[in-house]
């Protein structure tokens, strides 16, 4: 998995629990100069006390030169990076961080419609935070989680300044309390949709936005293509139709990795299916489609390598 190089040394200046299993990190130059711009919708990779490097979405606004701030759910179902980094990360310790990336970039709309579940607020508060400090365009935002001890800022999104623009829902963990989102996503109208959440629920509106342009669909997702290993994943050739090269791509690597090991430099970026950084032709073959870019018409003759995987041996265009 690729990854930003970690140029920074930044201090943890503030560490503070917003809600049940979230904590807030405020980062900073020890000297308190400035840091490298960041756009709304931008993220950062850390290296967490363990070691590993683990990517989080910033969540102010991006005027702010003097800090980065991040949210992280203590998930205890999660591959362990952000229970390392809640549990051992102390205010006054130094961390390893890269400058900022963006794969979920704000475009210019004259409306907004902003999904957030859980966590997946983050780079979603930067957005709107800097529509509101620049007056650029409207927006509505509908917020689910499971209660209101499990919401992170839900303080400043109930301020009256919110009112008529934020919905917040609480499903209280009960799948029959989930928000119904068709009368919401039934119409397109001109706004650009941005969804951040948990897979199910980014997988959902994925698939009730099918008559949306894709263009005007969004999604930031972090989760790791070995994560979305299944039980019944079998190995599968990948023929490339203009050098007339075979591969084998096993259970637990991507096409892009096969690919990338052999020598053949393909665009990618988030490398979870949402960016549509690594869309590829599909010539021939069945494919399992694990992305959240492709509309399903999309879907016959394309694919996204970073997580998508065959069904049967497949021809790329390369």
């Amino acid at each position: 998995m690729s990854t930003e190089a970690l140029t920074q040394m930044l201090r943890i200046t503030q560490k503070q629990n917003v809600a049940d299993d979230i904590a807030f990190f405020e980062l900073r130059r020890a000297d308190g100069g400035d840091l490298p711009p960041f756009s709304a919708g931008g993220h950062i990779t850390l290296r967490i006390p363990n070691g590993d490097l683990r990517k989080y979405s910033l969540c102010n606004d991006p005027d702010e030169r003097d800090r980065y701030c991040i949210a992280v759910k203590r998930d205890a179902f999660g591959r362990g990076g952000s229970m390392n980094l809640v549990d051992a990360a102390r205010e006054g310790d130094d961390i390893a961080v890269s400058e900022p990336r963006n794969d979920f970039e704000l475009v210019a709309a004259p409306q907004y419609l902003f999904i957030a579940g859980g966590i997946g607020i983050t780079p979603i508060l930067s957005m709107i935070r800097h529509l509101r400090a620049t007056g650029q365009g409207k927006f509505k935002l509908i917020y689910l989680t499971r209660s209101g001890q499990t919401t992170a800022f839900l303080d400043e999104l109930k301020q009256p300044e919110f009112r008529g623009m934020v919905t917040i829902h609480h499903d209280e963990g009960n799948i029959e309390n989930a928000l119904d989102l068709w009368p919401v996503l039934e119409k397109p109208g001109m706004a650009h949709l941005y969804c951040c959440g948990p897979r199910g629920l980014m997988q959902a509106v994925r698939d009730m936005t099918g008559h949306w342009s894709s263009a005007r669909v969004h999604f930031e997702d972090f989760t790791p293509a070995g994560a979305m290993t299944k039980p019944d994943d079998v190995a599968f050739n990948v023929q490339l139709a203009r050098s007339g090269a075979t591969y084998a791509v096993p259970v637990g690597k991507t096409i892009l990795e096969v690919l990338r090991a052999n020598g053949h430099e393909v665009p990618s970026s988030c490398e979870s299916g949402t960016c549509g950084s690594c869309r590829t032709k599909l010539l021939a073959g069945e494919v399992d489609h694990r992305d959240l870019a492709l509309a399903d018409y999309e879907k016959a003759d394309s694919l996204m390598v970073c997580v998508s995987r065959g069904l049967s041996d497949i021809t790329l265009d390369l």
